[in-house]
């Protein structure tokens, strides 16, 4: 982005926010600091709000409280209106759901779509090509609850990566298993599904399992004997210039 098109930014109000999202911001921070470098390579002028937002509402809603979640969402959008935020950017996927259907007058984008089109761009450029068989894990807010399926595969295709689909992938994939509150109030039945994707997983020639969200990518790592789990973010940032 030029300084002309920064400065016009600036006084048309018109800010990028990145939002990582609870599990990113606190749990994962190297996954954090993926991102802010993938956008930054990406070229993508972005704020972050940091302290001042507050969690999406996602785990909140799911465990019946409703209230609390509309005041979650009043919140983010008060912060959001004064910091002139038009765009928002997210890498996790039960965020960009809630973020999508509560906040209309705003652009949000998952983060993979973002690179996707950076790859598309030339904005970002490969750098090592990857010879090796992986499979690739749908979680259930970004593909069926939100109709993104190709962009993902497409960035490890274009890593090179081989894709091996498990028995059930697209709009049939399984659930890793924590999702909806199901691991914080049914763990044994949560992790008996996380067990099952796994092993679905095993059954292909898989080297690795690659997915598109922090919470997926948690379940399956702390449930995984041998698999290697990733995170989108890990690969791509591996394999450019």
């Amino acid at each position: 982005m030029s300084i002309l098109d920064k400065i016009k930014g600036f006084f048309e109000n018109t800010n990028t926010l990145y939002y990582p999202g609870c599990i990113t911001k606190f749990v994962y921070k190297d996954l954090l600091a993926n991102y802010r470098e993938l956008l930054n390579k990406a070229g993508v002028d972005f704020i972050e709000l940091k302290d001042l937002e507050k969690c999406c509402g996602s785990p909140v809603i799911n465990a019946g409280y409703k209230k609390d979640y509309q005041d979650l969402i009043e919140h983010n959008k008060k912060v959001m209106a004064d910091s002139g935020v038009k765009k928002i950017i997210t890498n996790c996927p039960a965020c960009y759901k809630v973020l999508k259907e509560n906040y209309p007058e705003l652009e949000v984008e998952h983060a993979v779509v973002t690179l996707f089109k950076a790859l598309a761009k030339k904005k970002i450029v490969v750098r090592k090509l990857f010879n090796e068989n992986i499979t690739y894990h749908d979680p259930c807010h970004l593909g069926r609850h939100s109709g993104i399926y190709e962009e993902p595969r497409v960035i490890l295709e274009t890593l090179g990566f081989k894709i091996e689909e498990m028995s059930n992938h697209h709009e049939n994939s399984l659930c890793c298993g924590a999702g909806a509150g199901l691991q914080n109030n049914y763990k044994e039945v949560a992790d008996k599904i996380t067990r099952m994707r796994l092993e679905q997983a095993g059954s292909t020639k898989a080297k690795m399992l690659v997915t598109a969200c922090p919470m997926c990518y948690h379940q399956l790592k702390k449930n995984s004997k041998g698999l290697k789990i990733a995170e989108i973010s890990e690969v791509l940032l591996n394999g450019i210039k």
